[in-house]
């Protein structure tokens, strides 16, 4: 079964990897903070907390990967964040070869590895790292459960990538005379 045609992969790599960087890879909805309950939208690279009814915190706060993870110093979930400051940093290696890619196709066509791949494989490297987040941000006392909303688009465009049929399509078999 092909999913893409090998004239599309290309295209499809792009917009996979440009996609993948603005769905939020975790969400996480925590009550009782404070007296009051915190949203929290992690996309991969800022973070935007809704707080609601915390005397102590600002209403909207937005953040990136290393400054929520120096913010979390010392505390258990510092593992999670500096996972999540990982993943951002692969994810955005990604990007930046989606841009390369798009404005001169040809010359990334003809590097020794296949763009296609390696987008797959950035993409796919992302996503496992932050499930190594999601799980971290779960099982070290964070309140609420992390909805890893993100990190399925990431290993899905990935394993979609590094399945993708590159063999472009055979011309018609010619005929005997």
């Amino acid at each position: 079964m092909v999913w893409v045609r090998a004239e599309y992969a290309g295209p499809l790599a792009v917009v996979s990897t440009w996609l993948a960087a603005f769905v939020p890879w975790n969400v996480t909805y925590s009550p009782d903070i404070a007296g009051g309950s915190v949203l929290f939208v992690r996309f991969p690279f800022f973070q935007v907390r809704y707080a609601f009814d915390v005397a102590a915190a600002r209403r909207v706060a937005v953040s990136d990967p290393l400054s929520a993870t120096a913010l979390q110093a010392g505390q258990t979930i510092q593992a999670a964040y500096q996972a999540w400051t990982v993943g951002a940093a692969i994810l955005a290696v990604a990007v930046v070869l989606a841009v390369a890619y798009y404005r001169d196709e040809e010359s990334v066509e003809s590097w020794p590895v296949d763009p296609v791949r390696l987008l797959g494989a950035l993409l796919t490297l992302s996503g496992l790292v932050l499930v190594v987040a999601t799980y971290l941000l779960a099982t070290r006392g964070f309140p609420g459960v992390p909805l890893p909303i993100g990190v399925v688009f990431l290993l899905l465009f990935g394993g979609i990538l590094l399945t993708v049929d590159r063999t472009p399509p055979s011309s018609a078999p010619e005929s005997e005379a």
